[in-house]
């Protein structure tokens, strides 16, 4: 980890005005900047700390949806009652992300801009090829090991999977992250690798996340998030899935359906295909496991990664039917 200088920013506008300088990183909880400049990966010639600014802390939740400071702690977020009862999947998102320790220190705003898991993007030493940290340089784990790496909205640059939960579920129930002097919706504040995988985030330099906010409807209310790994907890996902569904009065026909998918894609990834194909079906197993495989239309299979196209349909098929009692 080289030197760097720290500054306490007193505002959002200092913390603003002196991120937008060269090589400057904001500092929040601390557990991605920290752990990417020990390793390397991120190189700050200066941090301003905004751990302490006042109000960006800030969770509520009313009759038009949830607005969420971008200094709340994750746990903090997933135990507020008004979260868990109006977007329970956003609550389970978040309690299934990292170990409770984590969970503690680290913001909302911070957990949208974490950095892949890609054990190429986070060893310089030994794989100096990487688009994603050094452009041009080439994607070693194309021709890798990449049981872990994307399926969907890859590209000849890039394979590495996003690997938040939170973001999915955001993006399934068309949250919006506000920048200060601007708002956009959390699916495009996140970029496709392209030819540019280097920027992953819509986000300029002199901006920082401020709050999320997400409107309230009948299917965030009935939400679930679930999450298929290699081991039960401390690990990210080898596929997952944000789903919340709205019931005609009847109690099966589905009248909304929000789906999402993390683990399998480069970005938190919305499955609207799978969304229009069941809306206004009636809810029946085998129906649903059809309509799942559109999850992964597009799909590319990099060798190691193949199980994934078989599996997140699964994933989405099964969330779906477990919201079969929900009505």
């Amino acid at each position: 980890m080289r030197d760097f200088s720290y500054h306490r920013a007193g505002s959002v506008d200092e913390a603003c005005h002196a991120a937008a300088l060269p090589a400057a990183m904001l500092l929040a909880g601390g557990t991605t900047l920290l752990d990417l400049a020990k390793c390397g990966v991120m190189e700050p010639e200066r941090v301003i700390d905004i751990s302490h600014l006042q109000g960006l802390d800030n969770i509520r939740v009313d009759a038009e949806g949830a607005s969420i400071g971008a200094l709340a702690r994750m746990s903090r977020v997933a135990d507020d009652a008004g979260i868990r009862a109006h977007f329970p999947a956003v609550s389970e998102a978040l309690w299934q992300a990292a170990s409770q320790q984590i969970r503690n220190m680290a913001t909302i705003g911070g957990n949208l801009m974490q950095r892949t898991r890609c054990a190429y993007f986070r060893d310089p030493a030994a794989f100096p090829a990487c688009n994603k940290r050094a452009p041009s340089s080439g994607c070693s784990a194309i021709g890798g090991i990449n049981r872990n790496h994307a399926i969907l909205g890859t590209s000849g640059a890039c394979i590495a999977t996003y690997p938040g939960d939170l973001a999915v579920a955001l993006v399934a129930f068309d949250a919006m992250v506000h920048l200060g002097g601007r708002s956009m919706a959390v699916d495009d504040f996140f970029l496709l690798p392209g030819g540019t995988p280097e920027k992953e985030h819509a986000i300029e330099p002199g901006e920082m996340i401020t709050a999320i906010t997400i409107p309230a409807s009948p299917a965030a209310r009935r939400s679930t998030y679930l999450k298929v790994r290699d081991r039960q907890s401390y690990e990210f996902a080898a596929a997952s899935a944000a789903v919340g569904i709205e019931f005609e009065p009847d109690g099966r026909t589905i009248r909304d359906l929000r789906v999402a998918l993390g683990g399998v894609a480069t970005k938190p990834w919305r499955a609207r295909a799978v969304e229009n194909a069941l809306k206004g079906k009636v809810l029946e197993p085998e129906a649903v496991r059809r309509a799942s495989l559109l999850a992964v239309e597009g799909a590319a299979n990099h060798g190691g990664n193949h199980y994934k196209i078989e599996l997140a349909p699964r994933v989405v098929a099964r969330a779906i039917l477990n919201m079969e009692g929900a009505a």
